[in-house]
């Protein structure tokens, strides 16, 4: 990530209020590409700084992996004095992040509609919320997990019969934050033409049940409540994990050409004749029998080996790695998808731009950080900024 050259979002001024996961995310993103973010964290900081181990100089990895390129102001935005710094940052701010319960900013004289619409006529707000404001579950809090289970994640994850389960990862709320990213970047384009800002109102449900694909598409034509399938596809054979003579691997042949290709590669052509496997469907609806064909031949194999061959070959297929195995392959290295600047070691990003990359400019801020500079960048003077650090309305340190 070159940090010599200006990103694509240089000159663009994000006012970021949110923390945990989806919009820190969102922001992360837009500051690796030249957005100005400023960090607004309240008195308490930003409490993915506690979600540890591991921890670095007292801020978990987990903090560490979505704040970067960004400063720290310290903000108690329940007190009057503290509305108003706010209220002075978004006066060159491009877009607003929130995830404030709904209703919090409201309750603050904040509101888009009521105040900051009015005030600041270019901004863009973008709240995140768990259900949105309002609905049968209009305001009710939302977690990643929480919203797993109702958007029907659960329900199709985990091996053949067995109990509902969390995925890994915390997609929905990453999820979530590249949506926001997304819209974000389509009301910054939008506004050039209408010279006005917009709402963006942005749930972690909305973006989990768009994310159900193609469960819900399959449920909808076919009345059939999908369940999982553990590793395998439910609409597509072979895309499994097949046993090797080491390492497990993936296979992917998504159509009559490719598993062809696949059968010759493993040195059984017969077997794409066969009326069992001829078309996708009926190999979907002789799944266990094809599996059984193709590891009675992978048994014999060394996964890494026969998981090259077949790429070299045209197929998708690979060995299951862990998370040691990803962040030393060479390829991650190649592709720049592993940071390193001093005791910081985490991701790269995935957007590859020719003439105005990501960068790496900062690493994450510590607590209050840049309190004082950002003030002085708006104006205020050195009396002005000590008397609202002696009122607690900017802080230096996290308030315990």
């Amino acid at each position: 990530m070159d940090s010599r050259r200006p990103g694509a979002l240089a000159g663009k001024l994000i006012i970021d209020l949110s923390r945990v996961l989806g919009g820190p995310y969102c922001t992360q993103i837009l500051a690796d590409h030249g957005a100005r973010v400023i960090k607004v964290e309240p008195p308490r900081g930003d409490e993915t700084r506690d979600w540890g181990p591991p921890f670095h100089e007292g801020d978990a990895a987990y903090f560490l992996g979505l704040n970067r390129n960004k400063r720290s102001l310290g903000l108690d935005l329940s007190i009057p004095a503290g509305r108003e710094v706010l209220l002075r940052l978004l006066r060159d701010a491009d877009v607003l992040v929130e995830n404030f319960k709904p209703g919090t900013m409201e309750r603050w004289g904040l509101g888009f509609g009521e105040v900051l619409g009015e005030r600041f006529p270019r901004l863009v707000h973008c709240r995140i919320s768990g259900f949105g404001n309002d609905g049968p579950w209009g305001g009710f809090p939302g977690y990643d997990a929480i919203i797993q289970a109702m958007a029907g994640w659960f329900s199709i994850n985990g091996e053949t019969d067995g109990r509902p389960t969390r995925h890994g990862l915390a997609m929905v709320d990453m999820g979530t934050g590249l949506y926001c990213a997304i819209a974000i970047l389509m009301a910054l384009s939008e506004r050039e033409n209408s010279g006005r800002g917009q709402y963006l109102d942005m749930t972690l449900y909305d973006c989990a049940v768009s994310l159900m694909h193609p469960h819900i598409v399959n449920y909808r034509l076919s009345g059939k409540i999908p369940g999982p399938t553990g590793n395998a596809h439910p609409n597509i054979s072979p895309y499994d994990t097949f046993r090797t003579r080491t390492a497990d691997i993936f296979i992917g042949a998504g159509n009559n050409r490719a598993f062809a290709r696949l059968c010759r590669e493993l040195g059984c052509p017969e077997l794409a004749g066969d009326a069992r496997f001829r078309d996708n469907i009926d190999r979907v609806n002789h799944r266990d029998e094809l599996k059984m064909e193709l590891e009675s031949r992978l048994i014999r194999m060394d996964g890494e080996e026969v998981g090259d061959r077949l790429a070299r070959a045209g197929l998708a297929a690979g060995p299951i790695h862990n998370t040691a195995q990803v962040v030393d392959h060479p390829h991650t290295r190649h592709r720049q998808m592993h940071l390193e600047r001093d005791w910081y070691r985490m991701t790269g990003t995935p957007i590859k731009l020719s003439r105005t990359p990501g960068a790496l400019r900062s690493l994450p801020p510590r607590y209050g950080e840049h309190g004082r500079e950002i003030l002085r960048e708006f104006d205020f003077d050195e009396a002005a900024i000590k008397a609202l650090v002696k009122a607690g309305a900017v802080l230096l340190e996290r308030r315990a």
